[in-house]
């Protein structure tokens, strides 16, 4: 015990001294390194004995066993977050180390704290921060200086993946990680206004050190999508500009060159800011350019968290405002999208500036690749494509009821503050039922999963008992968009589609073929009305007219002795 007391305050008393100066790894070593995951802890930990603006809270677990933590920071020293809100405070929700390959966020955010509280720069008093100092806990503790490769410094950073090498930015709704879990409590807890999680980013090569990514506008809609799309987002590039950075919408030319312009990148729930927009935070990814210097990336996301500051604090009201008028009509909105499209016409034009790019013969392999030239930069106006239109909308039914053995995901709805009661007596309901009539599942492997896609589905009003202890889930709450986006098979990152409820798709009862040849033939002359579809049938599919089984099966899926629980998707529809 004393030999690892030793060790850690060997690591804390360099980079941390309870002095006027409080410095930290990145600075000590003049913008080459990043902290350990320990000294990042012990770091905060510090700071939080020596200012009482600052709380270190000790959150939910995390796959690598230790516990996240969430620091708490306001100006009156009040760090309850129910104070905070009864004060009419703006809570900005930073999540740093969710790819501990890319730790700007994590550097910027202590030396901006500390900024903070020496009095290098004043934390408006209507703010209060919310920090997750390092997010994938697995990732920072598996260090070395071999990852991304293409990425200029720091010298020795984690790894991508967390515990389980699972990508914790495609976690958020299928919640396969303990941090994914722990997340949503807090963030329910904290019920952000603003979220902000720092990243940087790979792909082509670029003049500019940030790029970010905004919740997609349309997918936010109504009052807040506009907002965020006219003011919000507008304001952040000024400011930025005002600072010294030119600001760009996140690269990703979809694989086209830069003259065919730019794609809005559209954020589903399965990553942070997709999941922020479900409960109508104001949500944004800040990505530095991998091939800029360490130091230029810090410095870039340190300013880009004071304009997220500057202009919240600025802007209180109008956020608060638009904020709760989207709570109180998404409780009473009846038709919710649950599918996008991007919009290849409408465009506005951007301000690009790139290196001009080519291919030459590849000293490996000598067949041609693709190279940039740094000696010629260009800029040029470029069109972005921002807009996405609604492919598929559902009717929002009065409720949702889910039979208690789908506990798995009753748990996640649970996690993330959804209201619902469990029915205290068996109940006969007359509901909407889903058959799922087709599907696609992904051959590879995707974070753990094989997602089910392209989904098609029939519904049929059924009257249906359900037992003591099922759940009720109104749909007259905050967490509508989510119950929709988790809760409709055909939603892009439902559960349905994140393999949930895949023992639905595995036919558990059926038939030897021997035995209910005689069975069939006695239920035919039973039900010509049957006998007439399999004569029609036959005639139509000359495969399914030589194929005994393909029959029998037909006979069977058409009499009382199939299973109605294949293919029916275990979440019901009230109506009315």
């Amino acid at each position: 015990m004393r030999k690892t007391v030793v060790l850690i305050l060997s690591c804390v008393i360099p980079i941390f001294t309870m002095s006027q100066t409080i410095t930290t790894r990145y600075e000590q070593t003049k913008g080459k390194e990043t902290p350990t995951y320990h000294e990042i802890v012990a770091w905060w930990q510090a700071l939080d004995k020596q200012f009482a603006e600052v709380k270190m809270l000790t959150m939910g677990p995390t796959d690598a066993g230790f516990p996240l933590h969430l620091i708490i920071v306001s100006k009156d020293k009040d760090t309850d977050i129910a104070s905070a809100r009864k004060k009419n405070k703006r809570i900005i929700f930073i999540n740093n180390g969710i790819h501990p390959g890319e730790p700007d966020g994590i550097d910027a955010t202590m030396m901006l704290v500390r900024d903070f509280l020496t009095g290098k720069h004043q934390l408006p008093d209507n703010i209060v921060l919310a920090i997750i100092p390092v997010y994938n806990i697995g990732g920072c503790l598996n260090r070395s200086p071999y990852y991304r490769i293409d990425q200029d410094g720091p010298d020795e950073f984690g790894s991508r993946g967390n515990s389980q090498n699972l990508d914790l930015n495609r976690d958020f709704i299928k919640n396969d990680s303990k941090e994914a879990r722990s997340f949503a409590a807090i963030f329910q807890m904290l019920d952000p206004d603003v979220f902000v999680d720092n990243h940087v980013s790979n792909g082509a090569d670029y003049q500019f050190i940030m790029t970010l990514l905004t919740s997609q506008h349309n997918k936010l809609g109504g009052v807040m999508g506009e907002y965020l799309n006219k003011t919000f987002e507008p304001a952040l590039y000024k400011q930025m500009k005002d600072k010294g950075y030119d600001l760009v919408p996140y690269v990703d030319f979809n694989g086209k060159t830069p003259e065919e312009g730019l794609a809005a990148y559209f954020d589903g729930p399965r990553y942070s800011s997709g999941y922020a927009s479900l409960f109508h935070t104001f949500a944004f990814v800040p990505e530095t350019h991998m091939l800029k210097s360490y130091p230029q990336r810090v410095d870039a996301t340190y300013a880009l968290m004071q304009c997220f500051i500057d202009f919240t604090s600025k802007q209180s009201a109008q956020i608060h405002a638009v904020r709760e008028q989207t709570k109180k009509s998404v409780i009473t909105q009846n038709s919710f999208p649950i599918a996008w499209e991007a919009d290849k016409k409408e465009s506005v034009p951007v301000t690009y500036k790139g290196f001009e790019s080519g291919t030459k013969p590849s000293e490996i392999s000598g067949q041609p690749r693709l190279f940039y030239d740094r000696s010629k930069p260009y800029v040029k106006e470029i069109p972005y494509f921002h807009q996405y239109n609604v492919k598929t909308s559902v009717e929002k039914p009065v409720a949702y009821i889910i039979p208690q053995g789908w506990w798995k995901v009753i748990d996640l709805l649970k996690n993330n503050n959804v209201k619902m009661r469990r029915l205290t007596k068996d109940s006969t309901v007359e509901v909407d039922a889903y058959r799922i009539e087709s599907y696609t599942a992904s051959p590879r492997p995707y974070e753990s999963h094989h997602i089910n896609s392209d989904v098609k589905v029939s519904t049929q009003k059924i009257s249906k008992t359900f037992r003591k202890g099922d759940y009720y889930i109104p749909l007259d709450q905050i967490a509508n968009r989510f119950l929709i986006e988790t809760l409709e098979p055909q939603a892009p990152d439902s559960y349905f589609a994140w393999n949930y409820f895949d023992a639905i798709l595995a036919q558990k009862e059926g038939f030897s073929s021997y035995a209910y040849e005689d069975k069939a033939a006695a239920y035919l002359k039973e039900h010509p009305e049957l006998k007439a579809k399999l004569e029609e049938k036959r005639a139509s599919d000359s495969a399914f007219a030589k194929n005994g089984y393909a029959q029998l099966d037909f006979i069977y899926k058409n009499s009382p002795y199939y299973e109605p629980g294949h293919m029916q998707y275990p979440v019901f529809r009230v109506m009315k």
